[in-house]
């Protein structure tokens, strides 16, 4: 019964991004380098000790941005309610409660499962912050950090040509859903490999 529901589970998250890389398609953006994802696979692959390397290159395919990106887009207006006494303190409360959740492909419900993006999008919209669903969209929002030796707790960590995003908790340490297999946690945050396309602040600054 529970291998049954996983499947269905899986076929909804299926639709659903297939739906969002219509929407993509659609508006001309065109899909990460497959060099991109590979490495993004590979350091995953070892980092967090899975094989399902297949499974997550299908993942980031469905939240990838043009190739070749590798600086800071554009700021752009922050979104939601960052006035409204949010702070990237509050992010990484926000993001720690889910500490445990599995990561599942399109998922955007903790009781079932989220995948980075999905994650992301939760744990702001739980502040009231609203964001998009994919991080082709999310990478958009809020205000360009320069490096990661400037980034501060709360603030979005884009890797890997758009392929992935996390969440940075301070002191080399980030937090998100990784790959199948896997569980929402914090680790090392892997973007020190230089594989970072985009630092984004969508809320003010948290602690050092």
């Amino acid at each position: 019964m529970v291998e049954a529901l996983g499947r269905i589970q899986s076929i909804e998250a299926s639709l659903q991004q297939l739906s969002e890389r219509s929407a993509v398609a659609a508006s001309g953006a065109a899909p990460a380098s497959s060099a991109s994802s590979a490495s993004f696979a590979s350091v995953l692959s070892s980092t967090m000790g899975t094989t399902d390397v297949s499974a997550l290159l299908s993942a980031g395919s469905t939240t990838a941005v043009a190739a070749g990106s590798t600086t800071a887009v554009a700021p752009s207006a922050a979104t939601g309610s960052a006035a409204g006494g949010v702070t990237g303190d509050a992010v990484v409360a926000a993001a720690k409660k889910y500490i445990g959740v599995p990561y599942v492909w399109g998922g955007t419900n903790p009781a079932t499962g989220m995948d980075c993006s999905g994650f992301v999008q939760r744990v702001f919209k739980d502040l009231g912050v609203e964001l998009p669903r994919v991080v082709s969209d999310q990478m958009q929002k809020g205000t360009p950090v320069a490096s990661l030796a400037e980034a501060k707790p709360g603030d979005l960590l884009v890797s890997y040509g758009g392929n992935h995003i996390s969440i940075y908790l301070g002191n080399g340490k980030a937090i998100d859903a990784p790959v199948p297999g896997q569980t929402i946690q914090i680790r090392d945050a892997w973007e020190k490999y230089s594989n970072l396309t985009s630092i984004r602040r969508i809320v003010p600054a948290g602690g050092s």
